[in-house]
């Protein structure tokens, strides 16, 4: 059974997440273009972060950091390897979407990468309504880097 969760990203049975994201992101990718945050960071105020549970184990990740009031950015988005395949990247992304419309945010922009690596994910995200767009504060221009951004007018909300 999926089900979404708020979670703290501290708690003890996230680590295989946290460790598969930092090897994808360390994978081609220089440490001074890497833009992740760590579990500590991702426990700041101004971020929600959610989990993707299947049965009660912790297949995906997902954040969202407000920026400024009508503003949020999407971090540490990660779905396990061997979950792939079965949408769950796209409801991850869509649960983020919506959650961050229901916070009040009008406008969601992300980070990622120009790599082969990051193709599926730039896929992903064009499919969903993002297009490139320049960097965004606190960001700057790097090669090592591509800027996506939507609004999320339209965009349902949760269903509770």
């Amino acid at each position: 059974m999926l089900k979404f969760t708020l979670e703290s990203p501290l708690g003890p049975d996230l680590l295989l997440l946290m460790q598969r994201h930092a090897q994808a992101m360390h994978a081609d990718t220089p440490l001074e273009s890497i833009h992740m945050l760590d579990p500590a960071a991702l426990a700041m105020p101004g971020i929600r972060f959610f989990v993707l549970r299947d049965s009660g184990r912790a297949i995906g990740m997902g954040a969202f950091k407000a920026l400024d009031a009508t503003h949020a950015e999407i971090k540490s988005m990660h779905v396990l390897a061997e979950e792939r395949g079965r949408g769950l990247a796209q409801m991850m992304l869509d649960h983020l979407m919506a959650e961050a419309l229901a916070a009040g945010f009008a406008k969601l922009s992300l980070e990622t990468g120009p790599q082969p690596s990051f193709a599926p994910a730039r896929m992903l995200y064009l499919k969903a309504g993002f297009a490139e767009c320049p960097p965004f504060p606190p960001y700057v221009a790097d090669p090592y880097s591509t800027f996506m951004s939507r609004t999320l007018l339209g965009f349902p909300t949760p269903q509770t």
